[in-house]
């Protein structure tokens, strides 16, 4: 059954306002946004192993990505630069290729079991600098490049997300058994002619062992 998509679109920034108003500039949700890393952020920065990346390219194309390593892998270089280390991954290189295009990114740090985040926005670029890189070597392994992050505003965001979606809570958990394996949704999107799903399986298994 064909599903309409046809829907009552907003268009410009004085409708959506008329539906939502602003809040007051005086409110704590508005002065809560600062310009660079206080001692608050930099200890929450420093507790998370997890953040989404957002990143968007010259045409708007955009992408999300998720960064995760060992607590504190995101290193505070002052109190408006961060620096991501790029660990080993499939190379397609979304977030990188965005950021050359467009030198922009919004980040939220995650930390788990706590459901307020901390959201970073500001310009980025790609490094290949050894001297920024080397502190950050794993397991002997210094990353090739990184992402260094120059901020511009950030705020914590409160737990409203987190407590709806009862993300931290395990009895609200689904069943993994209710969803496929990664191996078997490849499987039927890509529809290999050397490769079952308990292939794909396997190699994906094989794969996450080497995260260095």
């Amino acid at each position: 059954m064909a599903t309409s998509t046809a829907h009552r679109t907003v268009t410009s920034t004085e409708r959506l306002r008329e539906i939502i108003s602003a809040p007051a500039t005086d409110r704590l949700v508005m002065r809560k946004q600062l310009a660079a890393l206080d001692e608050h952020c930099r200890r929450f920065i420093a507790m998370s192993p997890f953040l989404l990346l957002g990143t968007a390219n010259s045409a708007g194309r955009c992408d999300v990505t998720p960064r995760g390593d060992g607590a504190g892998f995101v290193v505070v270089l002052d109190d408006r630069t961060l620096l991501l280390p790029d660990r080993p991954g499939n190379r397609r290189l979304d977030s990188m290729l965005n950021i050359i295009d467009n030198p922009r990114a919004g980040l939220l740090f995650i930390i788990p079991g706590i459901d307020e985040t901390l959201r970073v926005n500001g310009r980025a670029s790609v490094t290949e600098d050894p001297d920024l890189l080397a502190p950050v070597a794993v397991q002997g392994k210094t990353p090739l490049v990184g992402i260094v992050v120059e901020t511009e505003e950030v705020f914590f965001h409160c737990a409203r997300a987190f407590k709806r979606s009862k993300l931290w809570e395990t009895a609200a958990w689904p069943d993994r058994a209710d969803l496929p394996s990664l191996g078997r949704i490849l499987a039927d999107q890509t529809k290999p002619a050397d490769a079952t799903s308990a292939d794909l399986d396997c190699m994906l298994d094989e794969s996450n062992k080497h995260l260095y």
